[in-house]
């Protein structure tokens, strides 16, 4: 004997029955299908150079990013047409900044992430394209992104190793706050470090700083260093015991 409970859900199975025969189609789930599988390709495309330079968001994240844009666009799509798709896509846009502010940290002096987050918002560009059925423009999106993040980073590495002549140029300035009975010695070590480390220096300033202790400013030629390159420059300094602090960042000069 059925209860009332047993009625109620076989109703509510029967409408959601009912619903999906009435929403189901099978050019739109082929159309879905082609969507998702495109937008699942080509993110991972792009998230497979990001894996491979071990970045913060590699494949999956890419590919994430990638699908779940052309599933919002796809269902927009299908429920609201074009105009509903539009709506969704601005969405997207303005929603993925979140996802991208959580990659980008600065670290000893110097922002990481930028090109990672700049990435995943080209992703889920990708993957709205794909959810609107545009695939050609998805393809040629992914080809210009790969060429981005791989053929213009020998031409970045050239210039950032480039001296400036600008009027106004970005500098990378080591901070070496020491004891001023040592400053020799430890600009000594900061040129003999800066040259096995192919980092000319444009000028090095040695300013008073307390009662005992001096601060070394040393201004170096390349307009763009990763904290990789030059952390163990800092930290040869910070282990000398003449050394109160040394540091790096970045300061622009007029």
């Amino acid at each position: 004997m059925h209860t009332n409970n047993d009625r109620e859900l076989q109703k509510e199975f029967s409408k959601m029955q009912l619903q999906f025969m009435q929403h189901f189609s099978v050019s739109n789930t082929v159309d879905t299908l082609i969507s998702l599988f495109t937008a699942f390709v080509l993110g991972g495309l792009i998230g497979f150079e990001r894996q491979y330079r071990q970045r913060t968001a590699g494949l999956r994240t890419n590919v994430l990013v990638a699908v779940g844009a052309a599933i919002f666009v796809d269902i927009a799509n299908n429920l609201s047409g074009a105009d509903g798709a539009v709506r969704v896509i601005a969405y997207v846009v303005s929603g993925i900044g979140f996802l991208g502010a959580g990659v980008i940290m600065r670290q000893e002096g110097s922002i990481h992430g930028l090109n990672t987050a700049a990435t995943l918002w080209c992703s889920a560009a990708v993957g709205a394209a794909a959810g609107s059925d545009l695939i050609l423009e998805a393809l040629l999106a992914t080809l210009f992104i790969i060429a981005a993040n791989t053929l213009l980073r020998p031409i970045v590495h050239m210039i950032d190793r480039s001296p400036l002549d600008d009027e106004s140029e970005v500098l990378h300035v080591i901070y070496i706050v020491c004891d001023k009975m040592a400053t020799k010695k430890v600009m000594d070590e900061l040129n003999l470090a800066l040259t096995r480390h192919h980092f000319p220096a444009k000028d090095i300033n040695v300013h008073p700083f307390g009662e005992k202790d001096v601060e070394i400013e040393a201004m170096l030629i390349a307009s763009s260093i990763e904290t990789e390159e030059i952390q163990p420059i800092i930290e040869l300094l910070n282990a000398m015991p003449e050394v109160r602090q040394a540091f790096w960042d970045k300061n622009t000069i007029d």
